[in-house]
């Protein structure tokens, strides 16, 4: 699944509290600057594939005509042209290899930042960071279902994409990551 920014704050504080709680690595101070840290690098990855996407839009939107024309899936040519440009905007398409280098560089970041110690190899302290993000947004959809059957039986009816909604689905949703352990 792809990282979306509203994701980002959630999964960093995952991070940080997989990393608290893994039992061989410190946090020199705290959660909260590793959760600010883990953000920064995530909503930068995301914000770099919008950009692209954006790109991907604009070269479709010129060649409209082309498209039409030659009776082309405009989704099939939007990955094909995103594949193409992917390399030049510095975004990785696969999501393995993208989490794996994002852990990476989060690890690398704390450990300069001196937000963290560790005795073990760097590799198992980077597989914390990436199962973090691996095991989020594989329960994201399960934890968004569970916010949504619990808004739909609320007695007075709220409207998708209210203002009200979106705040009781906030709501709703820390309180599931907190009941799952994701979220202190």
């Amino acid at each position: 699944m792809k990282v979306r920014m509203p994701h980002t704050p959630y999964i960093a504080n995952k991070i940080a509290i997989d990393l608290l709680n893994c039992g061989f690595v410190t946090l020199t101070h705290g959660l909260e600057p590793v959760a600010k840290l883990a953000q920064a690098f995530l909503a930068e990855d995301v914000e770099k594939e919008l950009i692209l996407e954006a790109r991907v839009n604009e070269v479709l939107d010129e060649n409209s005509d082309d498209i039409e024309f030659m009776q082309v899936d405009r989704r099939n040519m939007f990955w094909l042209i995103k594949k193409k440009l992917a390399k030049e905007y510095g975004v990785t398409l696969s999501h393995e290899d993208r989490y794996n280098d994002i852990a990476h560089r989060i690890l690398e970041a704390l450990w300069k930042e001196n937000l963290l110690e560790y005795n073990v190899s760097e590799n198992r302290v980077k597989n914390v960071i990436y199962n973090g993000i691996e095991s989020y947004l594989k329960s994201y959809e399960s934890i968004e279902d569970t916010v949504i059957e619990k808004i739909s039986n609320y007695k007075r009816k709220l409207i998708p994409g209210s203002e009200e909604y979106e705040l009781v689905f906030e709501r709703l949703y820390e309180e599931e990551l907190r009941r799952k352990g994701m979220m202190q």
